[in-house]
């Protein structure tokens, strides 16, 4: 087994505590000791707990985003008539692609996409707009496209109670999985919650 890096014992400690117990109830000497480091190792790869915070995000967000901007540029490819179904499609293969590169990958980055914003995190939504700006502009004007009839105010409002849908199924998938299992015999994966999940939210996002 190949033998991890400082860094990525910290990475790898820091994602798995504020996805469960999140970033204000995770202390950096909490990290230091799952990992086994020490605290000044933190200080000197990262320099604060927010960068810490923003590192463990950037992980699966550069392997994320290129795929999705290639998505998005195959559906805008096809003209300007798509509904919201195709939109929210475009996430399907990007977010499967995080399994590949972490174990439970998809479920961990949503897990932690919706700490920051459950927990105000504003530093958090400050480096996602700045370093991924283009990708969220991206994908709002293709919500927009297949949704004319709404405002754009109307649509964060949509898309921020869907971000809510998406974290909690998230959340409690491993749950979902059991009862889907146990009282009506389906085997059900994270991409076939995935795909239960589309129609129902993109019904929602472009409901009159």
């Amino acid at each position: 087994m190949q033998k991890l890096d400082t860094k990525t014992k910290i990475l790898n400690a820091a994602e798995q505590l504020f996805a469960e117990r999140g970033f204000a109830d995770t202390s950096l000497r909490l990290i230091t000791s799952q990992a086994e480091v020490n605290l000044a190792s933190v200080n000197y790869h990262f320099g604060s707990k927010k960068e810490l915070i923003q590192a463990v995000l950037a992980r699966y967000l550069e392997v994320f985003v290129p795929s999705l901007e290639q998505t998005i540029s195959s559906l805008n490819s096809q003209g300007d008539r798509y509904t919201q179904h195709q939109v929210f499609s475009c996430l399907i293969e990007p977010l499967l692609a995080l399994n590949t590169f972490r174990h439970r990958g998809t479920t961990m980055f949503l897990q932690l996409l919706g700490r920051g914003y459950i927990e105000s995190q504003g530093h958090l939504r400050w480096f996602i707009t700045t370093h991924y700006g283009d990708i969220m502009v991206a994908f709002n004007d293709a919500v927009r496209q297949a949704n004319p009839h709404l405002s754009k105010a109307e649509i964060f409002w949509r898309l921020h109670f869907t971000l809510g849908t998406v974290v909690f199924t998230m959340a409690s998938s491993n749950a979902l999985t059991d009862i889907a299992k146990s009282d009506f015999n389906q085997d059900v994966d994270i991409e076939d919650l995935i795909r239960r999940l589309i129609p129902f939210i993109s019904a929602g996002v472009s409901a009159p």
